[in-house]
């Protein structure tokens, strides 16, 4: 359970962070690799998805639990 708990906590921090503002937005790969180097998981899916006028990816993560993760990146 505290794994468990563990890990939703990283994947809240993925969701919610971004990188530096002024940076440009990042591309679908960036935010896949991003997702993998910080999961260490398999990513089994991604898409776009826009939330009002954000670009969101959603990426979808086999962990090393067996579980499968979303994992919501903002673009910007």
């Amino acid at each position: 359970m505290k794994l468990r708990c563990a890990t939703l906590s990283l994947l809240a921090v993925l969701a919610l962070s971004s990188h530096d503002a002024g940076a440009a937005p990042l591309t679908m790969s960036q935010a896949i690799a991003k997702v993998q180097r910080e999961t260490h998981g398999k990513v089994l899916s991604a898409e776009t998805k826009t939330q009002g006028k954000k670009e969101i990816y959603r990426i979808k993560v086999l962990t090393h639990e067996g579980q499968v993760r979303i994992v919501e990146v903002p673009a910007e």
